[in-house]
């Protein structure tokens, strides 16, 4: 059977919530990208993890480990430290990948042209985007476009972006209301063992979970209360 769409599982929440809501139109393969990341093996587990939940046959890990060999980002460059999250920061953070959801965009649909799926969901968010220039909707509409003019006639593939505009308590209620497998997910930038509790990602997670009223079913090092009682 042809998988209806191609979807970007990075391991974390938001895809996974993405990749449940594909999962209500009908079978899809599942997208992994090894970019060079400090947590890339942890992120693969979780990826697996999930794609084994949802019994996804068509599965495919890539690796463009070069964009660890470009830098210039704190996830790839280990010179580079991965700071503490300050949710209030406007600026682009240096936890920014270069272009890398284009990277990630042009083999998801390479091989959805392949496949004959029609469809690319990617659970790019703007609130967690924190000023990512690639996490905008403007920018996966210029890619789509890009896509149709460097496609197969016919090929008729979009990019669907389902939470892109959605907080993140948002999307945890609608993980929790589609049956998604959160306990399975993993989002810290930068452990692989016990998520820190303190970069941008975990503390976008935190704040989701406790908006929505419900406990993180993973284990942090560093909880938002013992943030509290820090002096």
């Amino acid at each position: 059977m042809t998988p209806k769409s191609i979807v970007l599982v990075s391991g974390g929440m938001d895809s996974c919530v993405a990749a449940a809501i594909a999962a209500q139109k009908g079978e899809s393969a599942f997208l992994h990208v090894n970019y060079g990341q400090r947590t890339e093996g942890r992120e693969l587990k979780a990826f697996n993890d999930i794609a084994d939940f949802y019994c996804v046959k068509e599965r495919l890990s890539v690796d463009i480990s070069h964009l660890r060999a470009i830098g210039g980002s704190a996830l790839t460059d280990r010179k580079i430290e991965v700071p503490k999250g300050d949710l209030g920061k406007s600026e682009i953070p240096i936890t920014y990948v270069p272009f890398r959801n284009a990277h990630l965009l042009a083999i998801a649909i390479s091989w959805a042209e392949v496949l004959g799926a029609h469809e690319v969901y990617i659970g790019a968010v703007e609130e967690d985007g924190s000023g990512y220039p690639d996490c905008r909707r403007e920018f996966f509409d210029a890619f789509e476009k890009a896509a149709s003019l460097g496609t197969r006639p016919g090929s008729g593939i979009s990019i669907i972006t389902p939470l892109i505009k959605m907080r993140k308590s948002d999307i945890v209620k609608k993980g929790l209301a589609l049956g998604a497998p959160l306990p399975l997910t993993w989002s810290c930038y930068r452990e692989s063992r016990l998520a820190c509790g303190e970069c941008d990602s975990c503390l976008l997670r935190l704040r989701g979970f406790a908006e929505a009223g419900v406990e993180d079913p993973i284990t942090y090092r560093i909880t938002s209360k013992d943030q509290e009682t820090r002096p």
